[in-house]
């Protein structure tokens, strides 16, 4: 039963090993599936019967739940009245070359069973064989136990995945929604204007770059877009991130205590984060409120902190909530998610995030970042690429 290098089949495996007891040539194993009926797992030796599903009711199903027994059908159909309550479904009683029904018990639940074909040369089944049968099943069974919570695992975590990158996409689509609505909702009062005509197309151009680079990430995964890296200054993302967020009071305001910090990250998701962070501060600030994007360095690491005079976060919430996915305090308007993927991000990057905050009091949010070069000193080709590992 044990793995065998690749390629190694489990269900099938366990045929084997079972028939062996007997010198069967052949064999068919039955698994329970999540519906509660039992399907075709594996077939050695033998014609598929893949169409034959056993519905969890069937009378030998019951039996062998019932009873646990093993069942000798050559036994069976000299004498049935050993086997109470057995009664065979068409299609097995019509395969007269089938010879051993072994049940795989789990927990005292029917995982499954094994059909074997009658042994090479003809011989008696006697009650060691028997108990022998009963052990390796039990055996067999928390093999595919096992296996089949394994691959339950990797499903829901394949899942989990695709829903983690789904739930991305959704939360910068709603930021391409917005603006977008921004736009429409100025259409019909500055329609006639050119400036902005052009501001428009402008906005237009950038929501579609943004959902081309959703759709891209959803083609390759998520992994993919977190790897492919480029050199970045972090001057000119937060200039256009709080550029972009202006439209809302109170806008930020930049202050730049250092230049040239270069970092290796995506420009793109690091704008974007940048604008969540700031948009939740202007969320949590009244309209003539006050935020601060601040860029100071020192020698090894740059550090941008986003301090708002909003309503400010209890240490309870900062500890028990703030970086937990889809919890959030924005009703129905937030997703719960961009925080997260902030530190997410950030910290894939080498660096950290920092929160400061008390009721009232408004909160800083501190992102430090890995410098790739020293302060001061030029890309050596503008947008070079490489690879972070």
């Amino acid at each position: 039963l044990s793995p065998r290098g690749e390629g190694y089949n489990l269900p099938e495996s366990c045929i084997r090993a079972i028939a062996q007891i007997i010198d069967s040539p052949a064999g068919v194993i039955w698994l329970r599936r999540f519906s509660g009926d039992y399907s075709q797992a594996a077939h050695w030796n033998m014609p598929d019967m893949d169409k034959v599903v056993i519905d969890q009711n069937d009378a030998l199903v019951k039996f062998l739940v019932q009873s646990g027994w093993v069942v000798d059908l050559d036994e069976f159909r000299r004498a049935p009245d050993k086997y109470i309550n057995l009664t065979l479904p068409p299609w097995l009683a019509s395969r007269l070359q089938l010879r051993i029904i072994v049940p795989l018990i789990h927990d005292n639940q029917l995982l499954g069973f094994i059909l074997l074909a009658k042994p090479r040369a003809e011989r008696d089944i006697n009650w060691e064989d028997i108990d022998l049968f009963k052990t390796v099943g039990v055996q067999a069974a928390g093999y595919l136990e096992l296996m089949m919570a394994t691959e339950a695992l990797l499903e829901a975590r394949q899942f989990e995945a695709f829903n983690r990158l789904s739930a991305y996409v959704v939360h910068d689509l709603k930021n391409v929604v917005a603006q977008l609505g921004l736009v429409v909702a100025n259409a019909a009062r500055h329609k006639n204007n050119p400036e902005f005509i052009d501001d428009a197309i402008t906005t237009v151009e950038n929501a579609v770059a943004k959902m081309n680079h959703m759709l891209a990430q959803l083609r390759k995964g998520d992994k993919d877009a977190i790897r492919s890296v480029e050199y970045v200054k972090l001057e000119k993302v937060l200039r256009a991130a709080c550029n972009a967020r202006a439209v809302k009071s109170p806008g930020p305001v930049l202050q730049l205590r250092c230049e040239g910090a270069v970092v290796a990250a995506s420009q793109e998701r690091l704008e974007a984060i940048f604008e969540h962070i700031i948009q939740n501060a202007q969320d949590a600030s009244a309209a003539n409120g006050a935020i601060d994007v601040i860029l100071w360095c020192d020698n090894s690491q740059a550090v941008v902190e986003v301090k708002d005079t909003g309503c400010g976060m209890t240490e309870e919430f900062m500890r028990e909530h703030l970086f937990k996915p889809f919890v959030t305090t924005k009703g129905n308007a937030g997703m719960g998610i961009g925080v997260y993927e902030t530190r997410d991000y950030v910290t894939s990057l080498g660096g950290r995030v920092e929160v400061e905050s008390t009721p009232g009091n408004g909160t800083t949010f501190r992102m430090l970042f890995p410098l790739k070069l020293p302060v001061g000193v030029d890309l050596p080709v503008e947008g070079q690429k490489e690879v972070a590992h």
